[in-house]
């Protein structure tokens, strides 16, 4: 997910792509906005693109990208750059359905986002509310920590998915399902029980 970088300096989409540093960071209102993320919501996005990726590749059902792929696709802000932790585009959306030198101009077919400890609330709305804007057919939020799911529709439906789930590329990924307990980090084990302390024998 991403926190907001203080600075007053405004940045355009060139600039950010032209950055050396930029892969770690969107752009929200001319400000940097950053995406790194833990390394146990990095380990899911990575795991879940493993998976898509080799699904979508074997199939040819499109295109799988990790968290540095940007979006420059919001009219409504024509310079909001977004980068999921996964996207996905199917064939005949880019053109001879290769990847463009700079931020992909139209919106994914599937926006995943992986909720870190730290993220805010409200800009995870906003992203969400973005994504609606420009009605992104499918966006999976999954939170590593709760280990719940949810799914978001182009339609406005919602779907909470628990840990025995699993995740469905519907129409969008045809075939593709994950259950989400792969993904996820393993359970935190209980630290075994410390035996009682035996008292000490008195005198014989």
């Amino acid at each position: 997910m991403s926190t907001a970088v203080a600075t007053q300096t405004r940045y355009s989409p060139e600039d950010l792509l032209a950055m050396p540093d930029g892969t770690g960071y969107e752009l929200v209102d001319g400000r940097l906005v950053e995406t790194n993320m833990g390394a146990e919501s990095s380990l899911v996005g990575g795991e879940l693109y493993f998976r898509m990726r080799l699904h979508c590749r074997d199939r040819e059902l499109g295109l799988v990208f990790p968290a540095d792929n940007g979006y420059q696709c919001f009219p409504h802000k024509p310079g909001l750059v977004r980068r999921p932790d996964v996207s996905f585009v199917r064939p005949g959306r880019l053109p001879g359905d290769v990847a463009p030198k700079g931020w992909i101009t139209i919106p994914p077919d599937l926006a995943v986002e992986v909720v870190s400890p730290k993220d805010r609330v409200y800009e995870l709305d906003e992203k969400l509310a973005d994504y609606r804007k420009v009605r992104v057919p499918l966006v999976w939020v999954i939170n590593p920590e709760g280990r719940i799911a949810t799914i978001y529709r182009a339609d406005g439906s919602i779907r909470l998915l628990f840990e025995d789930d699993e995740l469905s590329g519907e129409d969008i990924i045809p075939g593709f399902r994950c259950p989400l307990r792969e993904i996820l980090p393993p359970r935190e084990q209980p630290e075994p029980a410390q035996p009682a302390p035996t008292a000490p024998d008195g005198p014989q």
